[in-house]
């Protein structure tokens, strides 16, 4: 499913494509596609042409959220989340930061919580 959504990007002129591997930080799914769109317009179109290609290829119809605004719009394959953005909507929420390489895993959310309390108590 990866590479038909990396392929339907390009193939749509989307901009500026990331792909960030969700594996051991979350189960929501195996990989986040972030792409840009120039305007609002372009941002809709690209999530439309998304959800076409995939319902299509035999992936049935994919829920899409914030097509009316078109700033940010969410195409929820399941395995794949793809994230369109018009660019300064792109730079403000900062998706590959939150979820990149250094984002925490969902293995270590425990300890690293439990070492800011331990911390907290040290202090008192």
């Amino acid at each position: 499913m990866l590479e038909l959504v990396e392929t339907t990007l390009n193939d749509d002129k989307a901009q500026d494509i990331v792909v960030i591997d969700l594996a051991g930080k979350t189960t929501l799914a195996d990989f986040m596609v972030v792409a840009c769109g120039r305007s609002a317009r372009q941002v809709a179109a690209l999530a439309g042409k998304m959800q076409e290609k995939l319902k299509h290829t035999g992936y049935g119809k994919v829920p899409v959220e914030g097509l009316p605004q078109a700033d940010w719009v969410l195409v929820d394959a399941g395995d794949v989340i793809i994230n369109f953005f018009r660019p300064e909507v792109r730079e403000f929420y900062n998706l590959e930061k939150m979820w990149g390489e250094l984002a925490p895993s969902e293995d270590h959310l425990g300890e690293e919580s439990l070492a800011v309390e331990e911390d907290d108590w040290a202090a008192v």
